[in-house]
């Protein structure tokens, strides 16, 4: 789909602000991963989504070694909380990132409603994700990423979000992201075009692509999980990355 016209980034990342800043859009609540959304209300899978998650990520954590208390949890872009209901429960303070304020504060309510961890809420503006680092209050032990990196405007701009996420995780700790990869079909390469019209399909990696790009912004992958279908959707690949320890904060400004 890279193929023939193309926007810029510019273009597509203002088209995702203004999608996003509207919960009236058609199947907004759905892409926010709220609760009470169409295809989730009616059954389990809103909190089969965070449990599947957090077992993944407890399997990668065992595998690795990590056992250091969760002080800081951060997820970027949270959405309506069906992660954050499993994970927070273990942290001592869980940071939710999003572009839609609406959504933070439903991730919130979600929270307040399974555990009494401490919720911060940090909105952000896609031009400008940097924003998001001091507004986080430190660095953190855990980093998730789930359900975004196929919403952002390009792959390009992955690496703004890998390089803060970099920099926002302590060393030692464990970050999970999930992206959508590119199996080699046409359909299956970045839009890079008519960001609403096809939201969940903007930006796909090669697997080993997004391996590489990882490493190259500081991180040491550990493990990948492929699955090829699930009930949302399909070609998610999960991504197992630790940052070792005597790697700082990037010098490098987007």
């Amino acid at each position: 789909m890279s193929v023939g016209f193309k926007q810029s980034e510019a273009r597509i990342s203002a088209d995702s602000q203004r999608y996003w800043a509207r919960p009236d859009a058609k199947r907004w609540a759905a892409n926010s991963h709220w609760r009470a959304a169409p295809g989730f209300a009616d059954g389990d899978l809103w909190s089969q989504i965070g449990r599947e998650h957090l077992e993944l990520f407890d399997r990668g954590a065992r595998m690795v070694g990590f056992n250091r208390p969760w002080g800081r949890v951060v997820e970027w872009g949270c959405g309506g909380g069906a992660n954050a209901v499993h994970f927070a429960p273990r942290a001592r303070e869980f940071v939710g990132v999003d572009i839609s304020t609406e959504t933070l504060g439903e991730c919130a309510r979600q929270v307040a409603s399974v555990c009494d961890t401490p919720f911060r809420s940090v909105p952000i503006d896609v031009v400008e994700p940097e924003k998001a680092i001091p507004l986080v209050g430190g660095q953190c032990d855990v980093f998730l990423c789930f359900y975004v990196f196929e919403l952002i405007p390009t792959p390009e701009y992955g690496e703004r979000i890998l390089r803060i996420a970099r920099d926002l995780l302590a060393p030692g700790g464990l970050a999970l992201i999930q992206v959508k990869y590119d199996d080699g079909r046409w359909s299956t390469k970045p839009r890079r075009r008519s960001y609403a019209t096809a939201v969940a399909a903007m930006t796909t990696y090669p697997i080993s692509s997004f391996w590489q790009l990882a490493q190259s912004c500081g991180f040491t992958p550990q493990m990948i999980h492929l699955v090829p279908r699930n009930q949302l959707d399909e070609r998610y690949a999960y991504f197992l990355l630790s940052k070792e320890e005597g790697v700082g904060r990037s010098s490098r400004t987007a």
